[in-house]
């Protein structure tokens, strides 16, 4: 299987076009597949075994009303790499960074959006804007509906997140 996912690559021809944008952010903090203004972007591009209010139809609304948030975008990591580089030389600062990614970590696939949308921003303000491996997370989305592909997301996006951390301690060390 490729990495890169259709939609995004659809979504990256979007990118600079600021009406379809402001059009798929309208569906920010509301139920995935309820704003009017999204279905142009959005339908046409679900897959045909997308079924209304299924997982994989929320997934797609989902992931154009979070890309038009912060369409920046990289060809490497996940949402655990991302918010490693969030990290700061202060640890009561990273405390919050930590305790931020593992609510992410842990949502519920009902609540998923509302971490996500959180997350997004989160990353959209450090750094100049922590770009994001949208094709990546597209798939991860994807799976979340899924117990056991959900558990193996986590685990991945845990990794790359404390794996950074490590490293991060083993300099203070030296």
């Amino acid at each position: 299987m490729s990495n890169e996912h259709n939609f995004i690559t659809y979504l990256e021809t979007l990118a600079e076009d600021r009406t379809a944008l402001a059009a798929l952010r309208r569906g920010l903090g509301q139920p995935p597949g309820t704003v009017a203004e999204m279905y142009p972007y959005v339908v046409q591009r679900l897959p045909k075994d997308a079924y209304p209010n299924s997982w994989t139809e929320q997934s797609y609304y989902l992931i154009a009303a979070l890309y038009a948030l912060h369409p920046k975008s990289t060809p490497e990591g996940n949402l655990g790499t991302h918010f490693a580089q969030t990290l700061d030389p202060d640890p009561e600062r990273n405390k919050a960074v930590e305790r931020r990614f593992t609510a992410l970590l842990t949502a519920h696939p009902d609540d998923l959006h509302f971490y996500l949308r959180q997350a997004i921003s989160f990353l959209k303000s450090r750094n100049d804007g922590v770009p994001v491996n949208w094709h990546q997370l597209m798939w991860h989305i994807l799976a979340w509906g899924n117990f056991d592909k959900r558990a193996r997301v986590q685990k991945q996006w845990a990794a790359q997140f404390w794996r950074h951390r490590g490293d991060d301690a083993s300099k203070d060390k030296e």
